[in-house]
C-alpha cells in the first residue's frame, strides 16, 4: 500500500495540546508524499471511515478529532519553491510555522504578519482562521495566494484566484471540511524590522483611546489583568532597525520568569486556592514593566507560551469592542468568578475569505482564557453570553457553543460554504461532530 510503515493499526488515542479533547481513531496514518495521502484518503472511503488530518493539536475544539483514520501530515514538511519576483512561497501543508519562518529568514523574507505563537502546522494555523493583530495586514490565511486539496474522491484541487476560485475563496479557512489541505503558497516580502514597544496602561486610558492607538499603529493589543484595573499594551511597528533585541537578562525576566515560570506556579496556586487570584492578579500585573526592542518579524510577534490553557476568542466589529470589554469587565467583578488569565484584545481589517471571523467587516477579537484544570464553563458562559450580543464570530479553534443556525445568521457568505461542501464532500468523508455543529449535516 505504500503507507504500511507509517501506519498505527492499534487504535491510539489523541489529545489535543490543551487536554480538553480526546480522541481514539481506527488507525494513523503517516504519509510520506501527497500520493499516499490520497491513497489513504480512497482507502478510508471505500471502508466507509471518516478521514481528518491533525496538525500539532493546539486548536481547543474537536475540529480534527475523528473516529475514523487520522492523517498527521508532519512528514510532508518544507519549503517546496521561493518566488522572489512573485513574492511567494510554497510550503507543504506539515510545516511547522516555527520551522517556516527560520528558514524565510535565512532566504531574507518574512510574512508580513503572523499569530503569537509559532508551533501549529502551517495547514492547521491557516485551516482555522489564526490570525495576529494588524491594522492594515490581515490573518495568515489572508496571505495565501494559492492552496493545493486532496478532495474526498482522492483527487487533487489546486486552488487559487484564477484556478477554482469559488474553492479559493472557501478552503484558505476550510475548518478540514473541504478536504485535506497538501500546500500552501503565501505572500512573503523582504525580511523587516518591527520595533516593539510594550507599556503598562490603565484600563480606562487604553479603552477611552483605543481608536487613537489602532490608528496610530501597525500592530496594537493590550491585555487586561481581570480582577484589576491594569492592561499592559503592545505597539509594533516597522523601523529602519538596526535589530536591538532585548538583553538576555531582561529577555529571560520577561518571557521565560515572569510570562512562563511564575505565571505557571500562580496559577497553580490561583487552581488550588481560587480566593488568592484577585490578589495575585494585582501583583502580576504590576510585574511587567515598560520595554522597547527590535528585531525581525517573527522575533516580535510570537513568543513562548509553555503554561497550558483553554481558551475562547470571538471576533467583533470592531467599533463595538470596548463596549463588550467593559461589559465582560463588569460582569467579572459583579460575579464570584476568579479569573487568573489576562484578557487579550487584537484587531484585523475585513478580508474576502468566506468564513473568516474578519470577513467583510473591520474586526477586533477579545480572548478569554483559563488555567487548564480549572472549571472555565461558567466564565465562558458569561463571556460568550456578551460576545454573542454583539454579533460575534467565535474563532473556529477555540472553545465556543455556536451552532450552524447561530452562524448562518452573522455569516452573510455562510450558504455559499455548505454548498461548496455538499459538491466536493456530498458523503462528509472528512466529517465529524464538531462540523455536523457548526456546518449542519
Amino acid at each position: 500500500m505504500g503507507t504500511a510503515t507509517a501506519r498505527q493499526n492499534n487504535q491510539t488515542a489523541w489529545r489535543n495540546w490543551a487536554g480538553n479533547i480526546t480522541a481514539t481513531p481506527v488507525r494513523t496514518v503517516t504519509p510520506a508524499s501527497v500520493g499516499e495521502l490520497q491513497e489513504a484518503v480512497r482507502r478510508a472511503a471505500e471502508q466507509g471511515l471518516r478521514v481528518k488530518a491533525v496538525g500539532t493539536g493546539h486548536s481547543f475544539t474537536a475540529a480534527a478529532a475523528t473516529d475514523g483514520v487520522l492523517v498527521r501530515p508532519q512528514a510532508l514538511a518544507g519549503i517546496r519553491a521561493i518566488d522572489r519576483a512573485a513574492g511567494t512561497v510554497t510550503v507543504a501543508a506539515g510545516t511547522v510555522l516555527k520551522d517556516l519562518n527560520v528558514a524565510l529568514a535565512k532566504e531574507g523574507l518574512s510574512l508580513t504578519n503572523m499569530g503569537d505563537i509559532m508551533e501549529q502546522t502551517v495547514s492547521g494555523a491557516t485551516s482555522t482562521g489564526t490570525h495576529g493583530t494588524g491594522r492594515d495586514s490581515a490573518s495568515i490565511a489572508a496571505q495565501i495566494r494559492g492552496l493545493e486539496l486532496v478532495t474526498a474522491d482522492g483527487g487533487l484541487l489546486t486552488c487559487s484566484e484564477k484556478e477554482n476560485p469559488e474553492v479559493f475563496a472557501a478552503a484558505r479557512i476550510g475548518i478540514g471540511a473541504l478536504g485535506i489541505v497538501t500546500s500552501l503558497t503565501l505572500a512573503v516580502e523582504p525580511v523587516f524590522f518591527l520595533t516593539a514597544r510594550e507599556e503598562p496602561m490603565g484600563f480606562d486610558r487604553v479603552t477611552a483611546e483605543f481608536d487613537q492607538h489602532f490608528a496610530e499603529n501597525e500592530h496594537f493589543e493590550f491585555y487586561w489583568f481581570p480582577h484589576t484595573g491594569n492592561c499592559n499594551t503592545k505597539r509594533n511597528n516597522r523601523s529602519q532597525g538596526p535589530a536591538a533585541p532585548p538583553g538576555p537578562v531582561s529577555a529571560w525576566i520577561e518571557d521565560e520568569l515572569l510570562s512562563n515560570g511564575v505565571f505557571q506556579a500562580v496559577n497553580s496556586l490561583g487552581r488550588a486556592v481560587p480566593a488568592t487570584i484577585p490578589a495575585i492578579a494585582r501583583v502580576a500585573s504590576r510585574a511587567l514593566s515598560a520595554r522597547v526592542y527590535t528585531d525581525i518579524p517573527y522575533k516580535v510577534f510570537t513568543s513562548p507560551r509553555r503554561v497550558r490553557f483553554v481558551e475562547m476568542e470571538y471576533a467583533l466589529p470592531r467599533e463595538q469592542v470596548v463596549g463588550a470589554l467593559r461589559e465582560l469587565r463588569a460582569m467579572v467583578d459583579r460575579s464570584g468568578l476568579r479569573v487568573s488569565f489576562p484578557v487579550e484584545v487584537r484587531t484585523a481589517p475585513a478580508d474576502d475569505i468566506t468564513l473568516s471571523t474578519a470577513s467583510g467587516r473591520e474586526t477586533a477579537y477579545i480572548a478569554v482564557h483559563m488555567y487548564r484544570g480549572t472549571p472555565y464553563q461558567a466564565y465562558f458562559t458569561a463571556a460568550e453570553r456578551i460576545f454573542t450580543a454583539h454579533g460575534g464570530r467565535p474563532h473556529w479553534g477555540k472553545v465556543h457553543t455556536r451552532d450552524a443556525e447561530y452562524f448562518a445568521g452573522v455569516y452573510p457568505r455562510f450558504a455559499e460554504f455548505t454548498a461548496l461542501r455538499d459538491r466536493l464532500d456530498p458523503d462528509r468523508v472528512f466529517g465529524n461532530d464538531y462540523l455536523r455543529r457548526v456546518l449542519g449535516a
